[in-house]
């Protein structure tokens, strides 16, 4: 869906000083570029810049926001656009700022548990490199393999081990980031903990690239597990599964990675991965993975074992235990890519939804219910251990009328919803441009106008990826 809107081109004087200050290796206005940067991963949205920078040093990046400053010129800071949000969309034309070329793990700091990445370094390729040395950043979406830390530090990115040691805030010490004014400031110290003065690292985090641009980041490190233990569990019931989840962290044990997938997720992603191969009964509705780590394995087999005992009293089927990594791998194979499955399938809309974790078969449920009074098809999987469910929305066969008219509707509802039971907006996606006008749900005005006075401190002009996180109807 192309929503392109007629805009004013930039004006002479500003691309003059562009090109004053950036090369032509630098600075491209090409049809292929622009067309690279009009969309990301989120539905079938296209917004194309009108100028795509890819600067080589943090002094040209500064040098571009002055620019942009003087001329009120919209920049929208790109990574690898992976995002489901709308983030790094340019939806008000202006400049697509690439962060691509700042590509390089600068340090591991052994001695103290942290490394000093620059913010277009892939996430897997940080966390393979970490562990060569030992070292375990856990932060790990299922776009990992193509999402970047920065991108990561902006949507305050989880993943499957979430549920454990934490989301992407819970590493991040210190950022390098470029303000809109062009000056330049770290925000933080290099340290576990720190109580001088506002956390102003915390409030880049997940700010989605609206308050200043990330250079640098260090982030923190723990010691890599030795062992993992990995188990697929089936259910008859997608609620039972749901309500399997609480119950596990009950019995005392947490697991590093909790995974729900419902039927059709699992038999979407079994035709788009056919080396994968797992036989669906017929009565199974869902699945849970299931995967504990450690240091010692003996103290992982009886978390197996306890973990057991609690799934077989919501009438699980015969558990799956992963012989031997490539068995892992091809189980987080499953997982990883059903959402690239599901989009596959039909025109979607994904919610991000969360809720604590008791509430889950509640939020599930109710899901499936709003569904059948709109007339879609959902298709959902996530993080259960956090209460993280991922809504694929369906076109199917709904009419064009009923999917841009109704469908917002019944979003609201599960919205709604999910707010009702303790949940919010988002687990690990952020608002962007498909959620903003949604805010209202989860913030009274109040909350609303604290996070505008925010952004009009840092960005009094509302240069910097604007459109994004806000309202439609409330304006900076």
């Amino acid at each position: 869906m192309d929503t392109t809107k007629q805009r004013p081109s930039l004006s002479a004087k500003f691309i003059a000083e562009l090109e004053e200050v950036f090369s032509s290796d630098t600075l491209f206005f090409h049809p292929e570029e622009i067309e690279k940067f009009s969309r990301d991963q989120t539905e079938d949205l296209v917004f194309p810049p009108e100028v795509v920078v890819k600067p080589n040093t943090v002094e040209e990046v500064s040098r571009l926001m002055q620019c942009c400053n003087r001329h009120g010129v919209p920049v929208t800071p790109v990574a690898a656009r992976t995002g489901l949000s709308g983030g790094a969309l340019c939806v008000n034309g202006g400049v697509a700022l690439s962060m691509e070329r700042f590509n390089r793990i600068l340090s591991i700091d052994e001695n103290n548990g942290q490394v000093l990445t620059e913010p277009a370094v892939i996430t897997q390729v940080l966390m393979e490199e970490c562990a060569k040395k030992g070292w375990y950043y856990a932060p790990d979406p299922a776009s990992r393999g193509s999402c970047s830390i920065g991108g990561n530090i902006a949507e305050n990115s989880g993943g499957p081990r979430a549920v454990k040691y934490g989301v992407t805030k819970d590493f991040v010490l210190n950022l390098e980031v470029v303000l809109p004014s062009g000056k330049v400031i770290w925000t933080g110290a290099n340290t576990l903990k720190n109580a001088t003065g506002y956390n102003l690292t915390q409030l880049m985090v997940g700010s989605e690239g609206t308050l200043g641009v990330m250079t640098k980041a260090v982030l923190k490190l723990l010691p890599l597990p030795k062992h993992n233990l990995l188990m697929l569990v089936p259910f008859s019931s997608a609620e039972k599964a749901c309500e399997a989840v609480s119950a596990i962290f009950k019995a005392g044990i947490t697991p590093s990675a909790l995974e729900f997938m419902e039927r059709d997720a699992i038999i979407h992603t079994l035709q788009y991965v056919p080396d994968v191969q797992l036989p669906v009964g017929p009565d199974v509705q869902a699945h849970l993975l299931v995967e504990v780590d450690g240091n010692h394995l003996e103290i992982l087999m009886k978390d197996c074992e306890l973990i057991t005992e609690v799934l077989t009293q919501f009438d699980c089927g015969e558990i799956l235990f992963a012989e031997d990594n490539a068995q892992k791998n091809q189980l987080w194979k499953l997982r990883r890519k059903a959402g690239e499955a599901v989009k596959a399938h039909s025109v979607y809309k994904e919610e991000d939804t969360v809720v604590p974790r008791y509430e889950l078969p509640r939020l599930l449920k109710g899901v499936k219910v709003i569904g059948k009074k709109y007339g879609f098809r959902s298709v959902c999987y996530g993080h259960a251990g956090d209460g993280n469910l991922h809504v694929n929305i369906l076109k199917d066969d709904l009419s064009d009328e009923e999917w841009t008219s109704q469908l917002p509707e019944a979003i609201r509802e599960i919205f709604e919803l999910t707010v009702s039971l303790g949940g919010t907006l988002s687990g690990e996606h952020g608002i962007g441009w498909v959620q903003k006008n949604y805010m209202d749900i989860a913030f009274p005005h109040l909350q609303i106008e604290l996070m505008h006075s925010i952004k009009a401190i840092f960005d009094p002009n509302n240069i910097l990826n604007p459109g994004k996180i806000f309202p439609d109807k409330v304006t900076v």
